[in-house]
């Protein structure tokens, strides 16, 4: 039989920008789709690569929390710079939030939607 993919969306989070899910679960497995810095109405947060981050993040955290699970449940992170002069800023800010310490990427990229200088997925696991 094969595994039930159930979308997951939430309000407290920024809404997907085309046709795709905030994050899916499969089984045991929770997708998140790559996180923008912009608040829950979409609207782009402003300010330093830290700021934009931690936007990115608290994105992901409402979304694992509408999946009934938390930062703590994140087994792999992938993150895009689009400028890896950001790398420290944004490390620091990723340091204190996923205290687990999860397997990670951070590979530089030529552009992200909407303009940013940051995007972040994950996968974690309930």
């Amino acid at each position: 039989m094969p595994t039930e993919i159930t979308p997951l969306s939430t309000a407290n989070a920024c809404p997907p920008a085309g046709p795709y899910s905030q994050g899916v679960r499969a089984g045991g497995t929770i997708y998140v789709s790559g996180q923008i810095p912009a608040d829950a109405t979409g609207a782009l947060v402003e300010g330093s690569i830290a700021t934009k981050t931690e936007a990115c993040i608290a994105n992901i955290a409402a979304i694992l929390a509408a999946a009934g699970c938390s930062l703590a449940n994140v087994a792999k992170v992938n993150v895009f710079l689009t400028d890896m002069a950001d790398f420290a800023e944004m490390n620091g800010v990723y340091e204190r939030r996923f205290v687990t310490r999860p397997a990670r990427s951070c590979v530089a990229v030529k552009q992200l939607p909407k303009g940013v200088p940051v995007e972040i997925e994950c996968i974690a696991v309930v």
